[in-house]
């Protein structure tokens, strides 16, 4: 059965496959940036739950949840909040994101920043970096193992950090294989939608150590923050409960107490 996510990957596979641009020249430049902020590091040495929050306009499948958000204020009040780090939506399309969001929003303080986007080649790696985010997100479903795989390597060359985005045993295998330190379980059904709590209790349970572990999706807030923490998790990605609560920064700190 064809997923939400089938969709979305074959538009950027689509667009990927039109980008005409030297490689070459991108990678060397994106070789000569000064050093990120150390997102991985930002979460593996947190003393609470660390909460990634999210910059996030709509979704596909909730629809606008506050379309006219300003970035910069947000981030600003996500770290006043004591968020560890930050994650913004670039997809255009789909979620009405942009690169001039994650370049605003990170702009606005010093929180290391997760490209959250639909990552398919070796280009849309590279851009991360360019742009200037801290880490890139790698969803296991969306790619073969040769691509996490040589996304992987492409990406930590570059001084990325990343997250692997996985929901199950198989996908955990193949991150692993790739070399991934940094794991998130999406607990949201690809074809459902609906969010599985049991299934990051699983999860968490079967990483090895040395893996930083990230819950995604579906943390309504602190009861379910506080179930993750007990079942293993180091931070919870967390974007709808957030960008709704009218207080962005007294949800963040409540998700902290956790």
């Amino acid at each position: 059965m064809a997923t939400y996510l089938d969709k979305i990957v074959a538009h950027h596979r689509e667009v990927a496959a039109a980008d005409r641009r030297p490689f070459e020249p991108l990678l060397e430049t994106a070789r000569s940036l000064p050093s990120t902020r150390g997102f991985r590091a930002a979460l593996a040495t947190c003393a609470h739950l660390a909460v990634i929050s999210e910059v996030k306009r709509r979704s596909p499948s909730k629809g606008d949840l506050n379309i006219g958000l300003d970035p910069a204020t947000l981030a600003g009040e996500y770290q006043r909040g004591g968020a560890s780090c930050l994650s913004v939506l670039t997809d255009e399309q789909f979620f009405g994101g942009s690169v001039a969001d994650l370049q605003s929003a990170r702009a606005a303080c010093s929180l290391p920043v997760l490209r959250k986007d639909f990552t398919v080649s070796e280009r849309d790696v590279v851009d991360a970096r360019l742009m200037g985010a801290d880490c890139v997100l790698l969803i296991a479903a969306a790619l073969d193992r040769a691509e996490l795989v040589r996304f992987h390597t492409l990406a930590t060359e570059i001084g990325l950090d990343v997250l692997v985005e996985i929901h199950d045993e198989a996908e955990l295998e193949v991150a692993l294989a790739a070399g991934a330190t940094l794991v998130g379980v999406n607990q949201r059904d690809l074809v459902t939608f609906q969010v599985d709590h049991e299934r990051a209790v699983r999860m968490g349970g079967v990483m090895p150590a040395g893996v930083v572990r990230v819950a995604e999706s579906g943390v309504r807030g602190p009861a379910d923050a506080a179930s993750l923490r007990a079942a293993g998790y180091h931070a919870v990605l967390v974007g709808e409960s957030l960008v709704t609560s009218g207080d962005p920064a007294a949800a963040v700190a409540a998700l902290t107490q956790a």
